[in-house]
C-alpha cells in the first residue's frame, strides 16, 4: 500500500473514531501543555498540529493567542468549531493530510504537537522537518507524546512501537532545535476516553535557533 493510500486510510479511520457524539479525548486541554503556557509570548501565532476536536487548539485561543488548527479528520474539525463556538474564540481551522500538506515556513511563534503519533517513522521524519521549517526563529516546539513503554499500559496511544517514542529519537530527529526541556516519566492522564489511565510519557520543549 503507498503511502497516501495508508494515510486516506487513516483518516477515514479517525473520521469513525470522532462520529461519537461525546468528545474523544475530553474538552480539557492537555495538562503538560496548560504547564509550560507561559513559555510562549503574548498573542503568539501558533499551529496546533494534528489538534483532533479542538480541545488545545480553544484553549490556546482562549488565551489570547492566534490559531491556526490543522487535521485530517472533518468529522474532528466539525467537533472544534463547536467548542470554539461555545467558547467564543475565533480559530482558523483547516482539514488537511499533514504529510503531503505545504507547509507554510518560518511562519509560527510555536506549534503544539499533541499526540500527534501517527505517524510511521519515515513519515515522521518529514513532519518534524516541516515543523522545524514552519517556526520563525526562536519559535517554540511544544510536544508531548507516548514513549515506547506504553506499548505494556495499553491506555491510549498506537499499537505500533515504530510510531512511540523515545528520549534519543527526540534528540535526534529535532537535532534542528534546541532543547529545553526534555522529560520521560510514568504518569496517571485522564482525557477523555481516549487516553485513560497510567502512562509512559515524554514532555518536550525545543527553540528554533
Amino acid at each position: 500500500m503507498s503511502e497516501n493510500s495508508q494515510m486516506s486510510q487513516a483518516i477515514r479511520m479517525w473520521d469513525e473514531r470522532f462520529r461519537a457524539d461525546e468528545y474523544v479525548y475530553g474538552t480539557e486541554p492537555n495538562d503538560f501543555l496548560v504547564r509550560v503556557a507561559d513559555q510562549l509570548p503574548e498573542q503568539s501565532r501558533i499551529l496546533a498540529l494534528a489538534d483532533g476536536e479542538g480541545r488545545n487548539g480553544v484553549w490556546l485561543a482562549k488565551q489570547g493567542h492566534h490559531v491556526h488548527s490543522v487535521d485530517g479528520s472533518k468529522i474532528a474539525l466539525k467537533k472544534a468549531r463547536v467548542l470554539a463556538e461555545q467558547a467564543d474564540v475565533s480559530i482558523e481551522f483547516e482539514q488537511a493530510d499533514l504529510i503531503n500538506w505545504r507547509w507554510p515556513q518560518n511562519q509560527y511563534d510555536a506549534v503544539v504537537a499533541i499526540f500527534i503519533q501517527f505517524a510511521g517513522p519515515e513519515a515522521r521524519r518529514r513532519l518534524f522537518e516541516n515543523v522545524i521549517t514552519s517556526l520563525k526563529p526562536g519559535g517554540l516546539l511544544v510536544l508531548q507524546g507516548y514513549r515506547t513503554e506504553q506499548l505494556a499500559y495499553g491506555t491510549g496511544g498506537p499499537p505500533q512501537e515504530e510510531n512511540l517514542y523515545t528520549e534519543q529519537l527526540l534528540k535526534s530527529e529535532l537535532s534542528g532545535l534546541d532543547v529545553l526541556m526534555l522529560r520521560a516519566h510514568d504518569s496517571v492522564i485522564n482525557e477523555g476516553m481516549g487516553h485513560s489511565g497510567m502512562s509512559a510519557l515524554i514532555d518536550y520543549v525545543g527553540r528554533k535557533p
